[in-house]
């Protein structure tokens, strides 16, 4: 995309349109904006995570996903446009793997928090299954490139897998779920 933006405001968005990368205009509370603003807000977490003390092979990762995401963003902004491709899935599967290869067997749920790295994780774990929510909803009425949805799925398990590896590293334990608190009485 060569598009470089010189004027930010605009002031064509006031009416409660906005406009797409083909230069179609919607509504502001369209499925397809939607879902843009949340990729849009998943890559900004993202990048409130990086500015962490994080692994150099985290930060990398973390930084290769960010270009990922501004361009699946550009594939939401410009319908029929296609630029994840099932390799960019395919890298989140490895990193996924790779991570979870030195941690223990899950025995509980795991509740978000210990260090604070993995607490950014699992926000950014968040974040990424509201984006695949709203990709989904949006493919109910609109083509949608499949590795787009695919690409968000594991990328939230990637962030769950990192936010182990990161209270792993820190040496402070996963934060586990105990289940429904027992009276005394019973």
């Amino acid at each position: 995309m060569s598009i470089r933006l010189s004027i930010i405001s605009t002031r064509t968005g006031d009416d409660g349109t906005t406009g797409l990368g083909d230069g179609t205009r919607l509504p502001k509370d369209a499925p397809r904006i939607a879902a843009l603003g949340d990729v849009d807000e998943l890559n900004s977490t993202i990048g409130l995570w990086r500015a962490e003390s994080l692994p150099a092979d985290i930060d990398a990762l973390l930084g290769q996903i960010q270009n990922d995401l501004f361009d699946l963003g550009g594939e939401l902004c410009i319908p029929g446009h296609a630029a994840v491709a099932e390799s960019h899935v395919a890298r989140l599967d490895a990193a996924v793997a790779r991570y979870n290869e030195g941690l223990g067997r899950l025995r509980e749920f795991i509740l978000p928090g210990g260090c604070r790295a993995a607490a950014l994780a699992h926000v950014a774990r968040a974040v990424a299954r509201r984006a695949e929510r709203s990709v989904v909803a949006l493919a109910r009425g609109e083509a949608v490139n499949p590795p787009v949805r695919q690409y968000l799925n594991r990328l939230s398990d990637l962030c769950f897998v990192l936010a182990r590896t990161l209270n792993q590293a820190a040496q402070v334990p996963d934060v586990l779920w105990t289940g429904p608190q027992r009276s005394s009485e019973e």
